[in-house]
């Protein structure tokens, strides 16, 4: 690069008025400015090359990269799902398994219940059908038979009842 005097010396005429003197030659201005900016021309073009071939290379690496990006994700997600069909699995066998266990207990005891209701059933069935014979003879004015007294109703006291009219 030129320095401070040769900057200068651009500014020089090229020559003294008057009389020619020997070796005024007039200065080229154009001719030494393009002598002056071409080596850091040709560097600029050189730099300017450089980096179209630096984003040509980051444009191809990037495209590379967001391709390797949405293969990565395209098989996380299939692992995702495959996973999520598996935890649906054993989550629909864990919550079968324990509708099953509660509906087993609901049926055991409603067994139990039904156990108990026909238990009381067969030992109060005896006195509902003397209480019943006695009303039906009673009704059709047949006298009660022998040895069969006047029975009492399930859950009233024992003692003497009042006859219907």
């Amino acid at each position: 690069m030129a320095g401070f005097r040769d900057f200068l010396l651009r500014f020089r005429p090229a020559g003294s008025p008057g009389r020619a003197a020997p070796g005024g030659v007039p200065a080229d201005r154009a001719a030494e400015l393009t002598a002056e900016l071409e080596p850091p021309l040709s560097l600029l073009e050189e730099t300017e090359t450089e980096a179209r071939g630096i984003r040509d290379e980051a444009v191809r690496t990037a495209a590379e990269r967001r391709r390797a990006a949405e293969r990565q994700a395209e098989e996380i997600v299939e692992r995702a799902s495959a996973r999520a069909q598996v935890l649906r699995a054993r989550t629909t066998a864990r919550v079968r398994r324990q509708a099953e266990a509660e509906a087993a207990e609901l049926l055991a005891a409603a067994e139990r219940e039904v156990a108990g209701v026909r238990s009381r059933a067969e030992a109060r069935m005896p006195a509902v059908l003397d209480r019943v014979a006695w009303l039906v003879a009673e009704d059709i004015g047949m006298p009660p038979a022998p040895g069969a007294g006047d029975p009492v109703a399930p859950g009233q006291p024992e003692g003497p009842r009042e006859r219907r009219p």
